[in-house]
């Protein structure tokens, strides 16, 4: 790691950040770069199973704002986009491969 620990963002902890790491996101720096929609769809594609109230923490973290201060409109939005990405990002175990052999395959760019 050669940034800032991505648990030093408030209400990211140790299991986030290792799930990040999981998913080749290294440091905080990089997450606040590539935002909250791409740091999210990279989780997804690593094999984090989706949960709306994590996409909402991981946007309200990025802002410097409180997990539950997301309510309303902007709850709505966020559970659209949410939505949508999750219908985009593609499951690399969904062909009924092992996960880990379809990440690999992707990986190589054996599959389409």
């Amino acid at each position: 790691m050669s940034g800032t620990a991505i648990s030093s963002i408030k209400n990211l902890g140790p299991a986030s950040q290792a799930a990040f790491l999981r998913a080749g996101v290294q440091d905080a720096e990089s997450l606040r770069a590539i935002g909250a929609d791409e740091g999210y769809r990279r989780l997804l594609q690593s094999g984090q199973r989706p949960h709306f109230i994590s996409y909402y923490v991981l946007h309200m973290a990025l802002q410097g704002r409180p997990w539950n201060d997301c309510r309303g409109a902007e709850k709505e939005a966020l559970r659209k986009a949410f939505d949508a990405l999750v219908a985009t990002t593609r499951n690399p175990g969904a062909e009924g491969l092992p996960r880990a052999l379809a990440m690999a395959l992707d990986f190589y760019g054996v599959r389409a």
